[in-house]
C-alpha cells in the first residue's frame, strides 16, 4: 500500500468511508485546515466543521464512528487493491482540476500505473439500452483507439460502455472501468465476468472503500471522475436525460475535448448526442477523427472522399469540354467550344481525346456523348 510521508494516508482512508465521493464542503475543509484537523474533529465529535448543519454533522459523526481505517487498507491489501493519494507518485495529476470536488483518494485494482495510463486516455460513454447501431460504433471506435495505443475509460456498465471496454479488450489494448462502488464489488453484477477481465488485463478504479453499494447520486458524481481523469470524452448514443451527458458536460467544464457520434435523426438515444453537437461538441464517426482532436499536433485523421472515377483522372480543360456537351443531342464544335470557354481546334482535339476514352461519338459533324458516358454521368455531371 502506499504510504508516502505527508499523505495522511491513513486519514484520507477515513475521509473515503465518512463522505461521500465529491463533497465540496468536505475537500474545502482538507484545502483550509489539513486531512489531520478534519479527521480529528470528526473523531472527537467536537463542534461542526463550516458549513455543515446538525443534522449532517451527526451523519457524518456516526459513520466515523464505524471507520476503521487499517483494517479498510488490510482488507484491500488482501484483495490486491491499493489507495492512490493526491500527490503521490500514482496520481493522475489532471483530477485536481476538480477543485474541492477532487477525491479524497481512490481505491485502484490492477498492475499498471494509473498516472501514466490516464495522461493518453479517452472516455467512451454513451447510453445503457443502446441500440445494435450504438453497440456496434462503441466496439469499432474503442478496439481503434487501442490500435493507435489510447487507453479507453468508461463506467462498466450496460449498453455503450461495456461495449467500449469489449472493444478494447478485443483488440488487445488498455483500457480503466470507473464504478460509483468499491472495487472488489462488479456493478451491474451481469458484468462480473467483464470487471474481472479488466482488473487483470486494466485497471479498476473508484472513490468508494471495499464492500460499498451503487447509488444513483454516486453514478451522476463517478461521472465527474471519468471526465477529468480523460484528455477528452466521446458520447455514443444518448438520449436527453441520459448520464452520459453529465460526463460530457463536466467534461466542457473542465476544458477538456468533447465529442459526439451521430445517429438517426429519428432515434431517441441519439438526440442528446445531437443536442452536444449543436453545442461545442465535436462531431466523429472513427478512432483516427477522435485521435486527431485529442492527440498530439499533426495526428490528422486521413482525408475523406469517394471512390476515384475514370473522369476524375481527366484533364480540367477536358472535364470542361466534356461537361459543355448536351446530355441529349449532338452539338458542334463551335458550341461545345463556347459552352468550354475555349478555342474550336481545342475543343476538337479533347473530343478526340475524349472518344478514345469512351465518353463521346463523332455524329456526322457533331459530337454527343455515349450510352456510358450518360449512365457514368447520370445525376453527376462534371463540372469545369
Amino acid at each position: 500500500m502506499s504510504d508516502e510521508p505527508g499523505l495522511d494516508l491513513l486519514g484520507r482512508v477515513f475521509l473515503a468511508r465518512v463522505v461521500e465521493p465529491g463533497d465540496e464542503k468536505a475537500g474545502r475543509w482538507v484545502r483550509e485546515v489539513g486531512v489531520r484537523e478534519v479527521v480529528a474533529r470528526l473523531r472527537e465529535g467536537g463542534d461542526p466543521l463550516p458549513g455543515v448543519g446538525a443534522t449532517r454533522w451527526a451523519g457524518l459523526l456516526a459513520r466515523a464512528r464505524q471507520a476503521e481505517p487499517e483494517r479498510d487498507l488490510a482488507v484491500a491489501r488482501e484483495a490486491g487493491v491499493r489507495f492512490v493519494c493526491p500527490g503521490g507518485p500514482e496520481w493522475p495529476t489532471q483530477l485536481d482540476d476538480l477543485g474541492d470536488a477532487r477525491p479524497v483518494g481512490l481505491w485502484v485494482r490492477g498492475r499498471p500505473s494509473l498516472r501514466m495510463w490516464a495522461l493518453r486516455s479517452v472516455a467512451v460513454v454513451g447510453a445503457r439500452a443502446c441500440t445494435e447501431y450504438g453497440a456496434h460504433l462503441a466496439v469499432t471506435l474503442a478496439a481503434g483507439l487501442a490500435e493507435h495505443g489510447w487507453v479507453v475509460v468508461s463506467g462498466g456498465a450496460y449498453g455503450v460502455d461495456g461495449a467500449a471496454h469489449r472493444g478494447a479488450l478485443g483488440a488487445g489494448g488498455a483500457t480503466v472501468a470507473v464504478l460509483a462502488c468499491g472495487v472488489d464489488r462488479p456493478y451491474p453484477r451481469g458484468h462480473t465476468g467483464l470487471i474481472n477481465r479488466i482488473a487483470e488485463q486494466g485497471l479498476v478504479i473508484g472513490e468508494l472503500p471495499l464492500g460499498e453499494h451503487p447509488t444513483p447520486s454516486r453514478f451522476v458524481l463517478r461521472n465527474r471522475v471519468i471526465a477529468a481523469l480523460t484528455r477528452g470524452t466521446v458520447v455514443v448514443e444518448a438520449a436527453h436525460r441520459s448520464g452520459s451527458l453529465v460526463t460530457a458536460r463536466a467534461a466542457q467544464r473542465l476544458g477538456r475535448h468533447t465529442m459526439g457520434v451521430p445517429g438517426p435523426v429519428t432515434s431517441a438515444l441519439s438526440a442528446g448526442v445531437h443536442e452536444l453537437l449543436r453545442g461545442e461538441a465535436l462531431l466523429v464517426t472513427d478512432a483516427a477523427e477522435v485521435v486527431e482532436v485529442v492527440g498530439d499536433m499533426g495526428q490528422l485523421a486521413p482525408e475523406r472522399r469517394g471512390p476515384v472515377l475514370p473522369r476524375d483522372l481527366l484533364a480540367a480543360a477536358t472535364r470542361c469540354v466534356l461537361a459543355a456537351l448536351p446530355a441529349r443531342r449532338a452539338a458542334a464544335p463551335r458550341e461545345i467550344a463556347r459552352g468550354a470557354q475555349t478555342t474550336e481546334d481545342d475543343a476538337v482535339a479533347r473530343l478526340y481525346e475524349l472518344r478514345a476514352l469512351g465518353y463521346v461519338e463523332r455524329h456526322g459533324d457533331g459530337w454527343k456523348l455515349t450510352r456510358q458516358a450518360m449512365v457514368s454521368l447520370r445525376g453527376d455531371r462534371p463540372r469545369c
